[in-house]
């Protein structure tokens, strides 16, 4: 089990940046993929980027890709999300997700565990 917790969430203006963290207890975090999504009222939550167990590969959803920058580190079992350019649609409760799959994995209901959220407002 990898239990997650997100934090660096807040309300921020448009054109701002922000770095979320999720921390993930437990010592077998380098074995998961590691995924970020983003809920928005009224919406189906959606994926946002993905990072493989190596850090070898990223991919972005089209919405965030040039402005969002998905990393993890291994030894401190925390993945980022590096968020720059914000726009008042990346409003939404952002979540950190964990997943045993190999490779790029976008689907919502192929991980397994996850956090908890943090709210991201940005106001126009």
């Amino acid at each position: 089990q990898v239990p997650l917790v997100e934090s660096g969430g807040g309300l921020i203006q448009a054109g701002g940046s922000l770095r979320l963290s999720c921390a993930a207890s437990g010592r077998t975090f380098s074995s998961y993929a590691m995924g970020w999504f983003r809920q928005a009222p009224g919406k189906e939550r959606e994926f946002v980027a993905c990072i493989t167990r190596s850090s070898g590969t990223t991919y972005y959803a089209d919405s965030v890709k040039g402005r969002f920058t998905i990393s993890r580190d291994n030894a401190k079992n925390t993945v980022y999300l590096e968020m720059n350019s914000l726009k008042p649609e990346d409003t939404a409760v952002y979540y950190c997700a964990s997943t045993r799959m190999p490779g790029i994995v976008v689907r919502t209901s192929l991980y397994d565990y996850w956090g908890q959220g943090t709210q991201v407002t940005v106001s126009s």
